[in-house]
C-alpha cells in the first residue's frame, strides 16, 4: 500500500530521478542471493524499504514464527545488499508495534526497548527492532545515512481488506460494507471496543517521504510519523458505517484479544522536518472506500475470452 502511494506521489510531485519499484516478482527478498543480484543490477543511490510481511492481530497470533523469521530474512537481505553495493541513503519503515505494551502516552522514540512488548505481535515487533538497530549501527560504523521512521498504523487506497491480514480501518470498512450488502443487523467487534489506535492516511506519508528524501541527512536516526490523534475501535466502526452509509449494531466480544490498549505516538521530531498530515479520518476513509468499491467491481468483472483461431 505505501509503496504504491510513494509511486503515485513521485509522479504527482515531479520528483527528480528514476524510481524503480520492486515487487516479489523481481525477487524474493527473503533470498539473500537473489536480493544481492537485484541490487547489483540496479545499484540504487537511495532505497525506500517498505516491504514486509504484515497482518492483523489474528494473523500475528496464528503464525508468529513466520512474522519473525520472514521479516528478519527479508530485512537482512535488503540491508546487507544495499550496504554491499554502496547505497548511502536508506529509509527503513518501522512500526508502532516496536513500542512497549501499555507504556506512557504519547510514545517517544527513546521508549523503544524500555519495557516488554505486546505478546500478540511480539515476533513482528522484534524483527522491526532488529532492523532499526542495524540501521543505527551501519550509520555509525560505516558512515552511512540509514534512517528509520515509525509510522502509525496506515490506511487508504490499496489496503488489504481481508479479515485475516487487514488492519483495523480496512477491516471496519470491509465489515461495514458486507453488513450493508447482507442487510445484517449487527457486526461483531473483537474486544470491548475501548482500545485506541492512531491511523495516518497513506497518501500524506507517501508525499512527505517523496518531498523530503533529499534532506534525510538532517534527520535523526529514528523518528515517529503519526497523525497525532487516536480513536477507539468502536469509533472507527462508527466512522466506517457512516462512510458506507449503513446502520448496524456493534456487538463487542471481550473474550477476543485486542493487543495494546493504546499506542499514540509523539511525532514532534518529524514535524520539525516538515511533517504535517492534512487528511482527516472521515475524508481518508471515504477515499479508501471508493477505491475498495472499485476493486470489488474489478474482481467481479468477467474476463473476456474468445475462441482461439484454428
Amino acid at each position: 500500500m505505501l509503496a504504491r502511494s510513494v509511486r503515485a506521489a513521485w509522479v504527482e510531485h515531479g520528483a527528480v530521478g528514476e524510481l524503480i519499484p520492486v515487487s516479489r516478482t523481481d525477487a524474493d527478498l527473503r533470498d539473500a542471493v537473489a536480493t544481492r543480484e537485484l541490487f547489483e543490477r540496479v545499484k540504487p543511490g537511495v532505497v525506500i524499504h517498505a516491504a514486509a510481511k504484515v497482518g492483523g492481530i489474528a494473523a500475528n497470533i496464528a503464525d508468529p514464527t513466520s512474522f519473525l523469521m520472514d521479516n528478519l530474512q527479508l530485512d537482512s537481505s535488503v540491508l546487507e545488499a544495499a550496504r554491499a553495493v554502496g547505497t548511502r541513503n536508506f529509509l527503513y519503515l518501522g512500526s508502532s508495534c516496536m513500542y512497549p505494551k501499555d507504556y506512557r502516552q504519547p510514545l517517544v522514540e527513546s521508549d523503544i526497548l524500555a519495557g516488554p512488548l505486546e505478546p500478540t505481535n511480539e515476533g513482528y515487533a522484534l524483527s522491526k527492532i532488529v532492523a532499526a538497530k542495524y540501521c543505527e549501527y551501519a550509520s555509525r560504523q560505516f558512515g552511512l545515512n540509514y534512517k528509520v521512521i515509525i509510522p502509525s498504523n496506515l490506511y487508504g487506497p490499496d489496503d488489504d481488506y481481508s479479515l485475516s491480514f487487514g488492519h483495523l480501518v480496512a477491516a471496519t470498512i470491509a465489515k461495514a460494507h458486507a453488513a450493508k450488502v447482507a442487510k445484517s443487523a449487527s457486526i461483531d467487534v473483537w474486544g470491548d471496543g475501548t482500545a485506541r489506535r492512531e491511523f495516518t492516511f497513506v497518501g500524506d506519508l507517501a508525499m512527505w517521504i517523496v518531498k523530503n528524501l533529499g534532506s534525510m541527512e538532517a534527520w535523526p536516526d529514528l523518528m515517529n510519523v503519526g497523525f497525532g490523534e487516536d480513536h477507539s475501535v468502536l469509533d472507527y466502526y462508527r466512522m466506517a458505517l457512516g462512510v458506507v452509509g449503513y446502520e448496524s449494531e456493534l456487538v463487542t466480544d471481550p473474550s477476543k484479544p485486542v493487543g495494546m490498549h493504546q499506542k499514540l505516538m509523539n511525532s514532534e521530531l518529524a514535524r520539525r522536518h516538515g511533517w504535517a498530515p492534512t487528511t482527516g479520518m472521515i475524508q481518508g476513509m471515504g477515499i479508501a472506500y471508493e477505491r475498495y468499491l472499485v476493486s470489488i467491481a474489478e474482481s467481479e468483472t468477467p474476463t473476456r475470452w474468445s475462441e482461439p483461431k484454428r
